[in-house]
């Protein structure tokens, strides 16, 4: 389900206190997979360091299974429920922004043992009450992504610029300069308050072949996602 842009799928569970998920294993109800929401990815940025706790580390309630870290954030990715972590994601030591990219897939950050094994699933564990399906807190996350001003993008951003009352053709200028820098398929979020920025950034990603992804308009700003394919 897409709310404000941003994914939040169903059929799994949410904790809008700690902005994680949780998902029950198929073949055994007992474990959960942990992953953390749009919301605090768009918080936090693009993750530079992830550090997980160790497999067979002991979780109580609200407390902390990894460490994560941006230019602009630093914090701890807290799990709502008690119990022992059995698996960890090793890829997100070595390539943290897998979490920007594929929250809900490959971004994954561990699975847990719950107590209470014997509980059918995490919904029907009494110390879960703080989680709620998709259909259950739509409103509540709307509310947050406006109160905390969260943007969700087609593709998460490597680079931002702000070019705020600057001219379009100084803006595009210093965007070839960045792109001439960068890695093959990485991902530029540019900002601008120029009249002409729309028109301005299409004719430009025909003449340069860059991808333009996505071009977003919120009140006098123009939000543009741009990826760099040549």
């Amino acid at each position: 389900m897409e709310i404000s842009r941003c994914n939040f799928p169903e059929g799994i569970l949410y904790d809008l206190d700690n902005f994680v998920w949780l998902k029950n294993d198929e073949n055994d109800r007992s474990i959960v997979t942990l992953g953390i929401t749009p919301i605090l990815i768009s918080l936090a940025g693009k993750f530079t360091k992830i550090k997980l706790k160790q497999i067979g580390t002991n979780i109580e309630k609200n407390k902390s299974v990894a460490s994560i870290e941006s230019v602009r954030y630093f914090g701890m990715v807290r799990c709502p429920l008690e119990g022992k972590i059995i698996e960890i994601n090793d890829a997100l030591s070595y390539n943290p922004k897998i979490v920007n990219d594929f929250p809900y897939d490959d971004g994954w950050f561990v699975k847990i043992k719950i107590d209470n094994s014997d509980s059918r699933n995490v919904n029907s564990d009494k110390k879960a009450d703080n989680l709620k399906f998709i259909d259950q807190c739509h409103d509540e996350i709307k509310l947050l992504i406006e109160k905390l001003h969260v943007r969700c993008f087609s593709a998460f951003p490597d680079y931002e610029m702000f070019e705020i009352g600057v001219e379009c053709a100084a803006t595009l200028t210093k965007l070839g300069e960045l792109i001439g820098k960068i890695d093959m398929g990485n991902i530029v979020h540019v900002v601008s308050d120029d009249l002409s920025a729309d028109l301005e950034m299409i004719r430009w990603s025909e003449e340069t072949g860059q991808n333009l992804l996505e071009i977003r308009k919120e009140g006098n700003l123009y939000h543009f996602i741009v990826k760099k394919t040549k």
